[in-house]
């Protein structure tokens, strides 16, 4: 055989076709990253979606009413003076800025509906309780505008 048919059993690295020796370290980096994409999605679903506790639940008068005839905690966080003006029947006045320095007055095995004047203070009232570990807490949208609107029962006058 002439020198010119014989040929080494190596591959030929060829830039144009993209095969080859050098190609291979090429692939694994664009899998590599490929892999790091995948898991950083991945991670980030988990965090926004995974947390299945997303805090308080604001509900409306009509969901409201529903807790009320099943006997759940009904809180109004506004002030003594509102309270004592126009109230839902059986509810409990504890203003928010007192709020948590009396989370021990709250019943621990029943669901609390928290309430304000318009549904904005009741958010917050919530939102503190969620955080100090209470877990079947949700706030009337609307407040007592919404609950009046809707024909709920509401007291007038001191207790």
């Amino acid at each position: 055989m002439s020198k010119r048919h014989r040929t080494s059993r190596r591959p030929v690295t060829s830039k144009a076709s993209g095969r080859g020796r050098r190609s291979r370290p090429k692939r694994q980096t664009i899998w590599l990253w490929v892999g790091v994409g995948a898991a950083v999605v991945a991670a980030t679903l988990f965090l926004l979606l995974g947390s299945t506790d997303s805090g308080p639940t604001e509900i409306s008068a009509a969901q409201a009413y529903d807790e009320y005839l099943r006997g759940a905690f009904f809180l109004d966080v506004r002030t003594q003076e509102d309270w004592n003006s126009l109230r839902i029947p059986g509810s409990v006045v504890i203003p928010l800025d007192e709020l948590p320095g009396r989370l021990g007055e709250l019943p621990e095995n029943q669901g609390i509906v928290v309430i304000c004047g318009l549904g904005v203070r009741s958010k917050e009232g919530a939102m503190i309780l969620h955080q100090a570990g209470i877990s079947r807490v949700s706030c009337l949208s609307g407040g007592l505008e919404a609950w009046e609107a809707a024909g709920y029962p509401l007291e007038q006058g001191l207790p």
